[in-house]
Order: structure tokens, then sequence, then C-alpha cells
């Protein structure tokens, strides 16, 4: 029987509404930089079109969507992988624990977060499997960003911090996660 320590648990995840209420900061802050109302505009900004300026703050808001939808993603992943580790230690009888103690025998803190915790979660309980798919889809958006986007990515669809943002609110509300 294999044996694998048990994680410490730091309590420091975020939900989706804690991000969602940094993105908020964020972009007003990201606005009020690049407006009139700044009042340095005139030094950064002197000698900028509109459309130069208009540009900057683009792409500063996208940068931030990016990051921020970056960040949904960690939250999610932490979400299902104490979930997945609550299941196993807690040593409950239904059908999806039972099948994450199988993996957790054989790979402890190893398991794939989409080929096995997320394949278990579609065939081992009752969510939606579009749901799971969706969410499948959307690391590899967050595999893309997290390795830098250096390849042009086959996504399937647009991703957006308000995709991200709309997909984890569904999450979290439709799986009955252990320890949330």
């Amino acid at each position: 029987m294999a044996s694998h320590p048990k994680v410490s648990f730091s309590g420091s995840e975020l939900r989706s509404n804690d991000i969602g209420q940094h993105h908020q900061n964020t972009a007003s802050a990201i606005n009020l930089y690049f407006s009139s109302g700044n009042p340095k505009a005139k030094i950064l900004f002197a000698g900028m079109t509109h459309l130069e300026l208009q540009n900057q703050l683009d792409g500063v808001s996208e940068e931030n969507e990016q990051l921020i939808a970056m960040s949904l993603l960690s939250s999610l992943e932490a979400a299902f992988r104490v979930d997945y580790l609550q299941r196993c230690y807690k040593k409950k009888k239904d059908a999806l624990s039972r099948a994450f103690r199988q993996i957790h025998h054989h790979k402890g803190t190893k398991a794939s977060l989409e080929d096995d915790i997320f394949d278990t979660w579609k065939a081992h309980s009752n969510v939606p499997n579009q749901l799971v798919s969706d969410l499948k889809s959307a690391f590899k958006y967050r595999h893309w960003l997290a390795h830098g986007r250096y390849w042009s990515p086959k996504l399937g669809r647009k991703y957006d911090y308000f995709s991200i943002y709309t997909l984890a609110q569904k999450i979290e509300s439709g799986f009955p996660f252990e320890g949330r």
C-alpha cells in the first residue's frame, strides 16, 4: 500500500467573488490612471496622441484581465485539489470519494488535475458533463497563460476575464466541494 503524506492546507485560497472585486478595483485604478482625472496625466502622457493613449490603456487593461483570469483558474485548481484531498482524507463513502481514493493510492498529490480529477468528477458525480468539458477547455487557456504565451493557442473559443469569471461562478455553485 502506497503511503502519501497529508497536505497541510493554508486556508489562503481565494474565491471568484474576491477575485472579481480585485478586478473591479484594478480596472477602476487603470482607467483613472489613463484619464485626465490623473493629476500627473499631462506629464505622463505628454506628446501622446489620443489613439496612442487609448492603445496603451487597452494593452494594460488586457494584460490585467489575463492576469486576473489566471488567478481565477488557479483558485479553481485549488478548489478541486483541496476537494480531492479532503475526500481522500475523510474516507467518504460516495462513489466520487472512493474513486479519488483509488487515484490517491497510486498517485497521491501528483494526480493530474484534468485527466484524473476532472475526469473522475465527470464519471462519478451528477455535475453536468458540459460544465466539466468547459472547465477542461478553459484550462488550455490557463496553460497558455502560465507557460508564457509563446505559442498560438488552439482554444476553440476566445477566453477573457469575463468568460472565466462566469465559468468560475458556475463551478463554485455547481460542484459540491468538500472543505469549502
